[in-house]
């Protein structure tokens, strides 16, 4: 059985499946155009010095988001070092 968590707290080389974004209005709208839909595997490749913002590939992207931003969306973690 999987943990839901925020991607905020999964792990560099960490793969997360989405299940629920926790926003609404613009920031909802722009992250499902980035490919955060539930469903998707988003792989935390690496975090900056300060740990904020992160870099995180889905659908074939790199795409950096802040702790606020990273932390109202939710996944299951399932595993590490898939790069």
């Amino acid at each position: 059985m999987h943990t839901e968590i925020p991607l905020s707290e999964a792990a560099v080389g960490q793969s997360v499946r989405i299940t629920r974004l926790d926003l609404t209005g613009t920031m909802r709208r722009r992250l499902l155009d980035l490919g955060f839909v539930p469903g998707a595997e988003v792989y935390v490749l690496q975090k900056s010095p300060l740990g904020d913002p992160v870099a995180f590939r889905v659908s074939h992207t790199t795409i950096a988001l802040r702790k606020e931003e990273s932390s109202r969306i939710f996944g299951e973690v399932k595993g590490g070092n898939k790069l």
